[in-house]
């Protein structure tokens, strides 16, 4: 890097030292700046952990070298250059922890505050009971200190053992890699974290109603209760709001998440594009609470109609004491949303993560095998007959690959046969600018001399549609560079085969006519359902040595296991399966902590003549609402999340995604066990409804 000449690329003549000697000695005595002397040097490997660290080491320790040289030695640096792709990747592999485990670790502490909140109404009646019976403030602290010390503690130590195996089981280290100050850090912070939610839903409560309630006033709450003020003030309406606000600006053309530019060793996260996901999934709870507390307070109607196969006669009373529980039921409601929107986000995200993954390594390749001729060659298109002949191949198609300039730029041009390419090999819209991929290349059928160009020439050298666009291709009987007209249809981002940068896509039999060749480049074999190692390993057999033979399976592991390449798997198994352990505890355990609760109510109806068949609507009909609001509310913020995802993190993707890709399966699932989770928390709480009322109210 740095120190190579510029294209075009440089025909390489390989001799042992003393033949070079022998050959260019004298030349080196009588004119040394001709001849110039590269030292190849192994660089010691004991560098920082982090890529962005490391690179700046790196970058300094070559700077301070050709310093200590006066400038006579220029220094090539490829661990640089390494490292300076990987740091940016680095960034966005910790970028993807945040977006995917943040919110997470924020529906964990929501659901562990749910379930140590629960007990609210006991805990006050027995602090209301002890007070009567002579207890003091501070004993009653005291006791309510204890409470939270316990759960934190005795949580927190329970859940770093369980992360500790996860590591284990996942990524083969129980410390996941971590050093030790970095492990020492996240443990004693997910101790305090764990430690803090339990003070903040059992202590600070306790504390709250020692100051401001009486003995007489905790047993009970009167009056009718008044909406929560960030609802009086439409804080969910304003988060999603201002949701759409972030994403409007940070899914603009010119934005990017990890700010890299060119020459300059540090690079910076734009972190306010946090903003965005984090609004939306915030407003999405408070609207489902808000939805849910107006269903239950003003469609007691239509609530009743619902409950009647259930409850009969008793479903004006169940939709009453519903209506009354309401807040209870959209706190239920909110947590299953958030759990199903963190799920289906997550595993949508993930999803078409792999999916990009599988079209880079596709769009490396160019096809599931793909046959390179030697440069030089002058194989033409008629040499697909023979390997189409080959078992397992279903297409070929051929490809050329030409050098042309525009201007003194020199890129590369790649022929194709616009009827039939896509036959070979897969094409997305989100390849070109201007068209579809199918009208672009119906253009290029019907203009012989139309050019797909790629943006960044379009930019520079400032393109119209239809604009003349004359590059010069090496004539292959002179072997001179001539002029060849071109029009500029459409804009080509990525291509199968093609580089990273700049490159030209027009009409293969155009660019034979100019030139007066035909040679290939390329041929991309499709091979269908068969398996591509197999039908590679005929196709070495049929070419021999005169060509390059690569399969998609080959490039797909070279492309995962890159420094480049941010690998997903594990961070994808660990968040689906706490996706999955939180779905079911937001929708059964605190579904059920809910109805064990309310056990005076089932008690009391029981009493006064209820049935068994009317008490199963109280339960019933409390786990549908729950069912059917959670997972409907959950799924549409889990689809706008996924949405803005992938656009906000459009940098990680490698091209851009058409489309999401959905995991129908993992959704599924997610369903299954919401329905089930709460089933049974619904099946738990009707056995304790079927307890004698009198032997329930002597326990309560």
């Amino acid at each position: 890097p740095q120190s190579q000449l510029q294209a075009p690329p440089d025909n390489v003549v390989l001799l042992p030292r003393a033949q070079f000697t022998a050959a260019f000695g004298a030349l080196g005595a009588a004119r040394p700046d001709l001849v110039r002397t590269q030292i190849h040097v192994a660089r010691s490997q004991h560098l920082a952990p982090d890529p962005t660290v490391a690179f700046t080491q790196v970058t300094a320790a070559a700077n301070n070298f050709e310093a200590a040289t006066s400038g006579g030695a220029l220094v090539g640096d490829n661990l640089a250059a390494a490292l300076d792709a990987a740091r940016s990747d680095a960034l966005y592999s910790q970028v993807l922890f945040l977006f995917l485990g943040l919110p997470g670790a924020g529906l964990a502490a929501a659901l562990t505050a749910a379930i140590a909140g629960a007990g609210a109404t006991r805990r006050r009646r027995e602090q209301s009971l002890l007070r009567s019976r002579g207890s003091s403030r501070s004993q009653l602290l005291r006791l309510a200190a204890i409470e939270a010390g316990v759960i934190g503690l005795v949580g927190g130590v329970v859940g770093l053992g369980l992360a500790a195996l996860v590591g284990y089981l996942v990524f083969g280290s129980a410390s996941f890699g971590a050093t030790t100050s970095a492990r020492l850090t996240w443990t004693l912070g997910a101790l305090f974290g764990g430690v803090a939610v339990s003070a903040a839903t059992v202590l600070l409560p306790a504390r709250r109603e020692l100051r401001d309630a009486t003995a007489v006033s905790g047993r009970a709450v009167v009056g009718r209760a008044r909406s929560p003020r960030w609802a009086r003030y439409g804080l969910d309406l304003l988060l999603l709001a201002g949701s759409l606000l972030v994403f409007w600006a940070t899914s603009r053309s010119s934005y990017s998440l990890v700010l890299a530019p060119e020459g300059v060793p540090t690079i910076s996260v734009s972190y306010w594009a946090f903003l965005g996901p984090a609004l939306l999934w915030a407003g999405a709870g408070l609207l489902a609470w808000r939805l849910a507390d107006l269903f239950l307070s003003r469609g007691r109607g239509l609530l009743q109609g619902a409950l009647r196969p259930v409850a009969g006669n008793l479903s004006g009373t169940v939709a009453a004491s519903m209506g009354r529980q309401r807040r209870l039921l959209a706190r239920s409601i909110v947590l299953v949303t958030l759990a199903v929107s963190f799920a289906a986000s997550t595993a949508t995200f993930n999803a078409t993560y792999q999916q990009q993954a599988e079209v880079d390594a596709r769009l490396t390749n160019g096809a599931n095998v793909t046959v390179t001729e030697s440069p030089g060659g002058t194989v033409g298109p008629a040499g697909a007959r023979q390997l189409r002949s080959i078992r397992g191949v279903s297409a070929v198609e051929p490809l050329q690959h030409r050098f042309a300039y525009v201007g003194a730029d020199l890129q590369d041009l790649y022929g194709v046969r616009p009827a039939t390419i896509a036959a070979a090999t897969s094409l997305q819209d989100a390849y070109f600018q201007g068209g579809t991929a199918d009208q672009l290349l119906r253009t290029l059928a019907r203009s012989p001399d139309a050019v797909l160009v790629s943006a960044e020439t379009v930019k520079d050298f400032q393109l119209h549609p239809g604009d003349l666009l004359n590059l010069r291709l090496q004539d292959s009987r002179t072997k001179q560079l001539v002029s060849v007209p071109f029009h500029y249809v459409g804009v080509v981002n990525e291509f199968p085969t093609a580089p990273k940068d700049s490159f030209f896509v027009a009409n293969a039999s155009y660019i034979s006519a100019q030139t007066g060749s035909n040679a290939v480049g390329s041929f991309l074999v499709d091979t269908a359902a068969a398996d591509t190692g197999a039908v590679a390993r005929r196709v070495r057999a049929q070419v021999g040595t005169t060509a390059t033979v690569s399969d998609i399976a080959t490039t797909r592991a070279v492309v995962g296991s890159s420094l480049t390449a941010v690998d997903l798997a594990g961070l994808t198994r660990v968040e689906l399966t706490f996706a999955l352990v939180l779905v079911a505890a937001a929708g059964g355990l605190v579904l059920a902590l809910g109805l064990a609760e309310r056990r005076r109510t089932f008690a009391i109806a029981a009493a006064l003549g209820a049935s068994r068949r009317q008490l199963r609507g109280f339960v019933v009909g409390e786990s549908a609402l729950v069912t059917a609001a959670g997972l409907g509310c959950g799924a549409v913020a889990g689809w706008g999340l996924s949405q803005m995802l992938v656009k906000v993190l459009t940098g990680v993707f490698d091209p851009p995604p058409a489309h999401l890709a959905v995991p129908w399966t993992y959704l599924g699932t997610v369903g299954v066990i919401a329905v089930a989770a709460m089933a049974l928390a619904a099946s738990l709480a009707g056995r304790v409804s079927r307890q004698p009322p009198i032997e329930m109210l002597r326990e309560l």
